[in-house]
């Protein structure tokens, strides 16, 4: 019998859920997704489109898992880790093979993935001390990543090409921009989580006549 100061008992989250599943394809589509693009060569347009559909159906599971996760209670370590790396995995593949059939500048692909892969790997970093939530620069980042690599897929006419490279000089600043905040919160958090140093520490004293 539970007595009524016993702790609420805890439901932890099955590995085998639907988000997880959701994150699981969308980590399986990469290689599909690979293939589409490479079978295309950006250039037979059928392909193109087949690999685009299978970028923006990817993309939008990414949605809908962390959804499902969130809404049910079904967030697992599995689930924090395999996440973005999936994300990672399927932008990181789209921009390389954009940037090896011509169709984007290589620095763009580096800067972006550097962005990408570092804050991945800082949030790892001071997971210990908190963690850093997606801001809503952050989304924006990822929105406008995903309509720029599908406008860069899609066999869109000659007279609007253009547009292709403002959609993507636009996910960029936001890119470098909100990893610079999020820099700078890993910052804030590490110093908040370090201990004070007593007040009759012997440093004090030799600091403030410095």
């Amino acid at each position: 019998m539970t007595g009524a100061s016993d702790p609420a008992p805890t439901t932890v989250a099955p590995i085998l859920n639907a988000a997880n599943g959701l994150t699981a394809l969308r980590l399986l589509l990469v290689p599909v997704f690979v293939a589409l693009v490479v079978t295309s060569q950006l250039e037979h347009t059928g392909w193109r489109i087949a690999a685009c559909l299978t970028f923006a159906f990817a993309s939008a599971t990414d949605l809908v898992d962390g959804w499902i996760a969130r809404r049910y209670g079904l967030v697992t370590p599995f689930g924090k880790v395999a996440d973005p790396i999936a994300d990672k995995a399927l932008t990181g593949a789209a921009l390389v093979l954009l940037s090896w059939y011509d169709a984007l500048p290589w620095w763009v692909t580096v800067l972006i993935l550097v962005r990408e892969w570092g804050i991945t790997l800082m949030r790892f970093w001071v997971i210990r001390y908190g963690v850093i939530a997606a801001s809503r620069g952050g989304k924006l980042k990822t929105a406008l990543q995903i309509v720029a690599i599908a406008w860069y897929l899609w066999p869109v006419p000659d007279v609007v090409q253009p547009v292709g490279p403002w959609i993507m000089g636009a996910a960029v600043v936001v890119t470098v921009v909100t990893g610079l905040d999020y820099v700078l919160q890993a910052i804030r958090m590490r110093r908040a989580a370090r201990p004070a140093p007593p007040a009759d520490h012997p440093a004090d004293s030799a600091d403030s006549t410095a």
